[in-house]
């Protein structure tokens, strides 16, 4: 009894559907009572659609079943069965047509051909009300054959209702038969196809909005990580730098601690930013913060800079490079020496940071194994928003030792997106 398991599923389904609908419906309350006191009208969610909405237009076939009831039809056993043999067949394709795998699978295309025979052999046998049986296949068509085929499906079937009404009573009931079936099978198609429409972009609607929050929530976790290693690196080395110097030069330690205040204070700031997600970096302050972290961690700094100013925009990510290469360099390299250069022209930036370290990318292997461009998850996220502004990263042990990061950007703002500066990446 497969047929059985099917309709118990639907009404499953129809059941599921319909609490989730009244679920909608409750929070639709509560969202108009709020609405009357901010004065914004929330959007009423639909009944749940199912094969239920064209269940009462079986009415239509209410003619014949009177007929065959008060004895007005010959043969009664075989209009009785060809009666229930329609309405069971109408039941199955119109719940099917409302999902949309199986309004496509070949049983239900079947079950409509062997309707549509059953109301020609049905129509011709008995004429008048058993004619109307042709606007309730056309209903069933409609919604069974939504799409690029239905209008000559349609044309096809107001045709051969027109000919059997033309065969059975003549012209005048025919005209009436062919229109009503025509217009049964377009406007039925049209309804369900504009309602699936409008239900699968309220769908869409929600899930951008879900999107929009989780890249929101990426957004702020990868910035706040980025921040706070960037911060917490810069801290530790100057710390060992003024337990190192406050037994042989008080001042040197002071300086220290007072940069420590300032990189907390600066990084209280950033934070803040962060939240609302309207930091960009400066390459200038980065470069300097370069040159303290990397004097403080006893590394040589050498900073070179030339060329054309550069936009903010394209400033805010070479910061980003600068910022993610020198802590790498002061927590994983052992570097004793490390050189920053900025190069810019009309049309490109380019910014390279090479160490003479032991070559490790941050992951705590030496990067000789690794692929260009490929290291801790900051590089890896570096090279993510550096693509997708127009640009490209590359990192990877330098000829002569060490490791080296190079960074290459268009110069024009407008080539870089303001939406790759809203997420940070995340410290390797």
């Amino acid at each position: 009894m497969s047929w059985m398991r099917e309709i118990t599923c639907q009404v499953g389904v129809w059941r599921a559907a319909r609490a989730r609908w009244k679920a909608d419906m409750k929070q639709y309350k509560a969202a108009q009572k709020e609405g009357r006191r901010t004065g914004r009208t929330p959007e009423q969610p639909g009944p749940p659609p199912s094969g239920f909405a064209l269940l009462p237009w079986l009415l239509m076939g209410m003619g014949a079943f009177s007929n065959l009831f008060q004895g007005k039809t010959p043969n009664p056993w075989i209009g009785a069965i060809g009666l229930l043999a329609f309405n069971s067949l109408y039941i199955y394709v119109t719940f099917r047509s409302f999902v949309k795998d199986k309004r496509k699978a070949t049983s239900t295309r079947v079950a409509l051909v062997v309707m549509t025979l059953l109301t020609i052999g049905l129509s011709m046998g008995y004429g008048g009300s058993w004619l109307y049986f042709f606007p309730l296949l056309g209903l069933a068509t409609g919604a069974a054959m939504r799409g690029p085929w239905l209008g000559r499906i349609g044309l096809a079937l107001t045709a051969l209702a027109a000919a059997v009404s033309v065969y059975r009573t003549g012209w005048n009931a025919s005209l009436n038969v062919a229109y009503g079936t025509f217009l049964s099978t377009m406007v039925t198609a049209a309804i369900l196809s504009l309602t699936e429409a409008v239900r699968e972009l309220h769908e869409a609607r929600e899930k951008l909005a879900l999107q929009a929050v989780e890249k929101e929530r990426l957004r702020f976790s990868r910035d706040l990580h980025d921040l706070l290693g960037h911060t917490m690196s810069v801290i530790v080395v100057k710390a060992e730098a003024a337990r190192r110097l406050a037994t042989r030069d008080l001042d040197a330690a002071i300086a220290q601690v007072t940069d420590i205040e300032a990189v907390g204070r600066q990084a209280l700031t950033e934070i803040r930013e962060a939240v609302t997600g309207y930091r960009e970096g400066s390459l200038a302050t980065e470069l300097d913060r370069a040159r303290s972290v990397l004097t403080a961690a006893s590394v040589e700094p050498v900073v070179a800079r030339s060329g054309t100013p550069l936009a903010p925009q394209t400033e805010a990510l070479l910061g980003w490079v600068v910022r993610e290469a020198v802590t790498n360099v002061v927590r994983h390299s052992g570097a004793t020496r490390c050189a920053i250069t900025v190069d810019s022209t009309s049309e490109r930036a380019r910014l390279t940071v090479t160490d003479n370290g032991t070559g490790d990318t941050g992951t705590g292997e030496p990067s000789a194994a690794s692929p260009p461009g490929i290291g801790g998850t900051g590089l890896k996220g570096l090279t993510e928003r550096l693509a997708a502004a127009g640009g490209s990263l590359t990192a990877g042990p330098s000829p002569r030792g060490g490791f080296t990061v190079s960074a290459e950007l268009p110069r024009e703002p407008s080539d870089v997106p303001d939406a790759v500066l809203a997420t940070a990446p995340t410290a390797g």
